[in-house]
């Protein structure tokens, strides 16, 4: 399975971006496979379109396409420093189950009724999210085949 954005690819999109220090600061290993595993999540979303390729290993790319569209990349590299940051979507939902917390005198309440979507998608971005959706099928969708 090839990544959708290589360590090298990823150290150009970040070279213009600000706030970009989680990659920048990775080492060239965790790079490689924070790639590795931002390739992972983008690839269990449902996507519109089939696989160019049915046997090829990853979703993209899709129907005519012979390569991976630039926003795919883009996503694989905003999930990846979002990795090397730390965010974890299954800890993200867990920490949303907690609804206040109380430090001496202090009390804060949480409103809880909304994990959001990117989260409950298990995209750790909300950047990424938005550039991913686009291309995902409308979930409440039902797709119809005629078989004779």
């Amino acid at each position: 399975m090839a990544d959708y954005a290589s360590s090298a690819e990823a150290d150009t999109y970040f070279a213009t971006r600000l706030n970009a220090s989680p990659w920048d600061d990775a080492s060239s290993g965790n790079k490689a496979k924070a790639v590795t595993h931002a390739t992972a999540i983008i690839d269990r979303l449902n996507f519109l379109g089939e696989k160019t390729v049915s046997t090829q290993a990853n979703q993209f790319p899709r129907n005519d396409d012979t390569t991976i569209p630039q926003d795919i990349q883009d996503a694989c590299c905003e999930i990846a420093k979002a990795l090397l940051d730390g965010v974890d979507p299954e800890m993200e939902i867990e920490n949303l189950s907690m609804t206040q917390m109380i430090y001496g005198p202090a009390k804060t309440t949480y409103d809880r009724s909304r994990i959001p979507e990117h989260i409950a998608h298990g995209i750790p971005s909300g950047v990424a999210w938005r550039i991913l959706k686009p291309y995902l099928r409308d979930a409440s969708a039902i797709q119809m085949m005629r078989v004779n």
